[in-house]
């Protein structure tokens, strides 16, 4: 009997356990194998069965040929997941979700990060069509997808605008509210001259959560908000921190920043100006990745739910294979008060 690779065990090597092997173990036929093991026996074959059948399956080590069946099946069982950069945690988190709703269901799951974090990028495969069944992507890393579009590959894309045409599924996260929460936050303590340290990256995400923090600081009087902008990094936070700190006029007394790499670089220009956080300056982030508990003081930031933004995708990638409509509905996050912020300074 060949392997799975198509070669004969070596000699003395126990053969390995078949469905047929299965089959007599649990006391059913192999067509029942087959169902249970393809995730096609509900409604067909009892959960009492279905669990014999996997413990069956389990106690003997039998291992299911994906090749062959993925043969049959005309499928690759591999998803593409597309993100901006390897060297940030949420993106590492979202592919720690999506990889175990993947292995649940027998699929794999391909990170292709953008080779500059964002901007295209060359296609990973020779013929995506042949090596993929879907693609799921972050819209920070959108451009990347060039090189795949014009197949017929679904796609799902991740926090990106609701109404954009060519995906097949959208997983949002509630971006919007988390703005929300900061201003209100920051205006409970007392605050009203605040500047936004943007993201300079061209993002749906970030185009809302610029929207959604005008939206809250303009309606109440006296209150100011200003806005520079810098790259994803410490050092550009950094200096993009201190040109607002340091320009003429009244110093801001909060700082709203994209995310939580970009407080990290708004918190040192704040101890090279000789600024104390949050004594004279307060500063908020946005994500809630380690390095915000990394921080002395830690970071006030909102906290968005990476893993399941990945668990979602992958999710919603298997409803568009399997012809069932996907979830629509936003991902809820939540703002995490720290020691970074405080009341402002009397004047």
């Amino acid at each position: 009997m060949a392997d799975s690779t198509g070669r004969p065990p070596a000699a003395g090597a126990p053969a390995r356990p078949t469905s047929k092997d299965v089959a007599r173990a649990a006391g059913v036929s192999q067509a029942t194998v087959s169902l249970v093991l393809g995730e096609k026996w509900r409604g067909r074959v009892s959960e009492r069965t279905a669990g014999l059948v996997r413990a069956a399956a389990r106690d003997i080590g039998y291992r299911p040929n994906l090749a062959a069946r993925n043969l049959r099946l005309g499928r690759t069982r591999t998803a593409l997941l597309v993100v901006p950069a390897l060297t940030n945690e949420f993106f590492a988190r979202v592919y720690t979700g999506a990889a175990a709703v993947a292995a649940r269901h027998g699929f794999g799951v391909v990170l292709y990060p953008s080779p500059q974090g964002v901007g295209p990028a060359r296609d990973p495969f020779a013929s995506a069509r042949a090596a993929l069944d879907g693609v799921i992507a972050s819209s920070m890393a959108a451009d990347a997808l060039s090189a795949i579009r014009g197949t017929d590959l679904p796609l799902v894309m991740l926090d990106s605008a609701p109404g954009a045409t060519g995906a097949a599924a959208h997983v949002n996260l509630d971006v919007a509210d988390g703005m929300r929460r900061i201003a209100g936050h920051l205006l409970g303590l007392g605050h009203r001259r605040i500047v936004h340290l943007a993201s300079a990256v061209p993002s749906w995400t970030f185009d809302v959560r610029a929207a959604a923090l005008r939206a809250a600081l303009e309606p109440v009087p006296g209150t100011s908000l200003g806005t520079v902008r810098a790259p994803l990094e410490v050092d550009s936070g950094r200096r993009s921190a201190e040109q607002a700190l340091t320009s003429p006029g009244t110093r801001p007394t909060a700082l709203v920043c994209d995310d939580d790499i970009l407080a990290a670089g708004a918190c040192k220009a704040a101890r090279r100006l000789g600024l104390r956080v949050p004594h004279d300056l307060s500063v908020t982030g946005f994500d809630d990745v380690a390095l915000a508990r990394a921080l002395e003081p830690e970071l006030t930031t909102v906290r968005l739910p990476a893993e399941e933004v990945g668990e979602r995708g992958m999710t919603a990638l298997l409803d568009v294979l399997e012809g069932r409509p996907p979830a629509l509905d936003q991902l809820p996050v939540t703002l995490v008060p720290r020691g970074s912020t405080a009341p402002p300074p009397a004047l």
